[in-house]
């Protein structure tokens, strides 16, 4: 059961993350952001498709996947509404924080010996590498915002 609670924990993340990049997607195209809003989709596309992974491995495991991101995706809407306020440059560094914290999730969740192989390779052959594309997009994406 703890291992469900693992990947539960990892749900929530990818949840929370596609309530973000949604709620960041939405500001961009208020605010004239095409160049952020194409730069950032593929990255929402990516967190929907590991949550869709995250919930099948729950199902698969007799367990009931969350809905929601609960508190930590009240708090990440929270401070994506703070950051954008300040600019499309702020609401970048919040989204690349976001997936820096995520890769670590991802990290401490292999350090679990009793983690089933399926999910182990998930992580480690898609999840975890798709941490490390967002990060580096982001970074491009940071580099090339005016301040």
């Amino acid at each position: 059961m703890q291992n469900v609670k693992t990947i539960e924990k990892l749900l929530k993340d990818e949840l929370s993350a596609t309530e973000t990049y949604q709620d960041a997607l939405e500001k961009f195209k208020v605010t004239g952001g095409q160049f952020m809003s194409n730069s950032i989709m593929p990255i929402f596309k990516s967190h929907k498709a590991a949550a869709a992974s995250l919930e099948a491995l729950i199902v698969k495991m007799g367990g009931l996947p969350p809905k929601g991101s609960g508190a930590w995706g009240s708090w990440a809407k929270l401070v994506l509404d703070g950051a954008s306020l300040l600019g499309k440059q702020s609401t970048i560094k919040v989204l690349l924080e976001g997936e820096k914290n995520g890769k670590g999730d991802y990290e401490d969740a292999l350090k679990d010996t009793t983690l089933p192989a399926e999910v182990r390779t998930l992580i480690e052959t898609k999840l975890l590498p798709a941490q490390h594309d967002h990060i580096r997009s982001l970074d491009r994406v940071l580099d090339a915002t005016p301040a």
